[in-house]
Order: C-alpha cells, then sequence, then structure tokens
C-alpha cells in the first residue's frame, strides 16, 4: 500500500497549524517588548535541562526529559524576569543572548561526558516535524490552549506591559511578577515545539507573523488575523514544496516565510511610499543587483570546481598503479567496516537508513540486511515506506509487505524477505 500526500504529511499540517495559533499571538508580545532572541535563549535552556537529564540516563523525548526541560525553562524565565529593570543601562536583550550563550556551552561541557551524547543533542535541536505523532501532535494541542486560556484571562496585564511598560510600573503593576509569569507560559510553549519543529522554525513561527502584521495594522485582533493566515498559507506551500521536490520540511517552510516576509515588505513600500515610480524603479535595480551577484558567485563556483577536477585528475593518475585493486578492496572493507560500526551506534532512523543505503552500495546482502533490521523497529508509516521502496529496488517484489500495518501484522512479509536474503550473494 502506498502512501499518499495527505497520509505522510496530515500529521506534520496539524502540527503546523498550532504552532502558528500559539506563536503568532506570542511573538506579537515579544516584538513589542524587544525581546527577539528569547525564544532561543529560553530553547537552548530548555535543551540544556534535557542533555543533563541525559547525563543521569534519561533518554530525550521520554517524561522525565521533558520534566528536567521544563524546569530548567522555568529557571530560564526567573532569570529574564529578574534582569528586567525600569531604568535600564544594560538592555535585556543582552542578558539574554548571554544566557543563550552560557547555555549553549554548558550544554557542550556536560554532553561531552556522555556516550554519543551529540547525536541525542543534535535530534533534540533539529527536531523533525515530518515525525511527529497524533498523540504528540493532540498533548501539545491541550498545553497551547492552556496557556492561551491563561493569557486571555489575564490579557490586559500582559498587553499592558507589552505596550507601555512605564504606564504598567505607574499603576502599581508587579511587572516583575508578571514577567515571571509570562515567560513561564512562554518556556511551556517553547519546550512543547522545539522537540518537534526545531529551533529554526520555532523562531520563524514566532517572529516572521508577528513582524508582518505589525507591519500591516495596530490593532490586534487584526494582527492575530493576519499571522494565522499567513502562517496557515505559508505551511501549507511549504509541506507542498517539501514533497514534490524532497526537501526537508522544517527548512523549506523557513525559506517560504522569509520570502513572503520580503514580498509583503516590497509591497508595504510601494504602497506607502509617495512616489510609487521611484520605488518601483529602486526594486528594479534591486532585482539586477540581486542576479550580478548571483552570477558572479556562479562564476566563482565554476572557476573552482573546474580547477578542483584538474587538480583530482592529476592525483589519480599519479596514484595510478598495478596494486590498485587491492587497494580498492582493502578500502572498501575498511569503509564497510566503518558503516556497520556508525549503523550500531546511530539512534537516529532517517540517519540509520541513510547509513544503510550507503551499505547496501558496498556490500547488497548486508545493506539489505539493515534495511530490514529498521523496518521492523520504525514506528512511522511514511518511514517504513521508504525503506520498503529501497528494499524493493533490489528485490522487485512485494512480499505482501503493507507500510500502514506493525511489525506483528507484516510478520509474515518478514519471513518471506529474510528467505529471499538468504539466496543473495555478498558484495
Amino acid at each position: 500500500m502506498h502512501l499518499s500526500i495527505w497520509d505522510i504529511m496530515a500529521p506534520a499540517f496539524f502540527e503546523c497549524l498550532i504552532l502558528v495559533g500559539i506563536h503568532s499571538y506570542l511573538g506579537i508580545h515579544v516584538i513589542k517588548r524587544k525581546v527577539i532572541f528569547v525564544d532561543l535563549a529560553l530553547a537552548q535552556v530548555a535543551a540544556l535541562g534535557t542533555t543533563v537529564g541525559f547525563l543521569f540516563g534519561i533518554m530525550p523525548g521520554t517524561s522525565g526529559a521533558y520534566w528536567f526541560s521544563l524546569g530548567f525553562a522555568i529557571i530560564g524565565a526567573a532569570i529574564f524576569s529578574l534582569s528586567r529593570f525600569r531604568h535600564e543601562k544594560i538592555p535585556q536583550e543582552a542578558i539574554i543572548g548571554l544566557v543563550y550563550a552560557l547555555a549553549a556551552a554548558i550544554a557542550i561541557l556536560v554532553i561531552d561526558k556522555a556516550p554519543h551524547g551529540a547525536e541525542h543533542i543534535k535530534e533534540l535541536l533539529t527536531g523533525s516535524i515530518l515525525w511527529v505523532k497524533w498523540k504528540t501532535i493532540f498533548h501539545a494541542a491541550l498545553v497551547y490552549l492552556a496557556v492561551g486560556v491563561f493569557h486571555f484571562i489575564f490579557r490586559e496585564k500582559f498587553l499592558l506591559i507589552s505596550n507601555d511598560p512605564e504606564k504598567a510600573y505607574d499603576s502599581g503593576l508587579n511587572v516583575r511578577l508578571w514577567d515571571f509569569l509570562f515567560y513561564v507560559s512562554f518556556g511551556v510553549v517553547i519546550t512543547h515545539s522545539v522537540g518537534t519543529a526545531g529551533v529554526l522554525l520555532v523562531f520563524v513561527f514566532l517572529v516572521v507573523p508577528a513582524i508582518t502584521s505589525i507591519m500591516i495594522t495596530d490593532v490586534l485582533w487584526k494582527q492575530l488575523l493576519i499571522g494565522w493566515s499567513m502562517g496557515l498559507l505559508v505551511s501549507v506551500l511549504g509541506l507542498y514544496f517539501s514533497y514534490i521536490a524532497d526537501l526537508p520540511s522544517g527548512p523549506t517552510i523557513v525559506t517560504l516565510y522569509g520570502l513572503m516576509l520580503f514580498l509583503v515588505a516590497l509591497i508595504l513600500y510601494v504602497i506607502k511610499t509617495p512616489d510609487r515610480g521611484k520605488a518601483m524603479a529602486r526594486i528594479g535595480l534591486g532585482i539586477v543587483a540581486t542576479i550580478l551577484v548571483v552570477l558572479l558567485f556562479r562564476f566563482m563556483g565554476q572557476f573552482f570546481h573546474n580547477h578542483k577536477d584538474h587538480a583530482e585528475r592529476q592525483s589519480a593518475a599519479t596514484l595510478s598503479s598495478p596494486h590498485t585493486d587491492q587497494a580498492d578492496h582493502s578500502a572498501a572493507q575498511a569503509s564497510l567496516d566503518s558503516l556497520l560500526r556508525v549503523f550500531t551506534e546511530t539512534r537516529n532512523l532517517a540517519d540509520r537508513f541513510e547509513i544503510a543505503k550507503s551499505i547496501t552500495e558496498i556490500d547488497r546482502r548486508q545493506g539489505l540486511r539493515r534495511l530490514i533490521e529498521l523496518l521492523k523497529e520504525c514506528p512511522y508509516p511514511f518511514l517504513r515506506e521508504e525503506i520498503f521502496q529501497e528494499i524493493l529496488r533490489y528485490s522487485k517484489q512485494d512480499f505482501g509487505y503493507d507500510s500502514m500495518k506493525d511489525f506483528n501484522e507484516n510478520r509474515p512479509a518478514f519471513k518471506r524477505m529474510e528467505k529471499w536474503l538468504q539466496t543473495l550473494q555478498p558484495f
């Protein structure tokens, strides 16, 4: 059974929807408070919590790792609320940047003592929105709804501090307390969203809709409507383009967000300028300059590429000898041994899939054995389909396998795969 685009992209689409819903609102607060990089800092502090938990043997993605992450995010919220002063000599953004740098440095020091730790932290920070499960989406929606209700109940206090902090101080409002509550709720959202979407995508969901809507209007409900509409459009287009072009979904959405913001800025520039003809001429000059820069870098790339090819051909001619075949075989065996070791040590399923494909190119039976092994343990239907398509490319038979069914339901198909694998010759 082949999966349709909806089967593959539906969970990611609904995850994007709930991310747009809460982050577009929080992003307006972040822009008005002038703490643009607070989500990156809180995300790094939360990642530090997961890193510390991993050092104690708590695996990322578990409930224990979540509470470690949330606990550190609350500590970060306390730091950010305490670092705000009415008459500040040092901008709060500087404190936020310092916290980010310290959290990242400490995480590197901590993870250096954990086996294969860097791999787990890479998974945590980059996220993989295509792998999100419906259960995770449901839990995130409940958490975001609770945060949304909390902000709706106390909206007057939060909006007053964001829009007019001096008036909030003059009215006797405990700004630090409400700052702490804001950052705690923000940390709860970040802890949930970064694990599935990754830091870059979360940052863009937070900032770009808010910037776009604030450029267009000063009315809050209109800002939210614009942010949500923009997020919906970009999410649909980004997921679709990533599917048809076989591109990573997160970076594709981030890039489209950037392009959308750029287009909106150009349109607003033309609409609001008193001399639209001059504005259009400037835009035209900018386009021409951009094309010239692209052509220049293309020329440089071709020049250095040709230079590299020439050097490689000379090197190959120099190394040619009667012992080349023996040397190539030894190198291939060393490469195979290395790939097999890395496959065993790697935990990320997508990385293991790529490694298994590389093994198959060197030793077909060894690689296909790893692909079947990976197919048995993979919990994601869309990834199972990709793995099976790779097996099908070599076997030319489907074995009765269905990627929508779990291991137990596919047990007869796996027996047929194992039997077929025994008939293959190595290399």
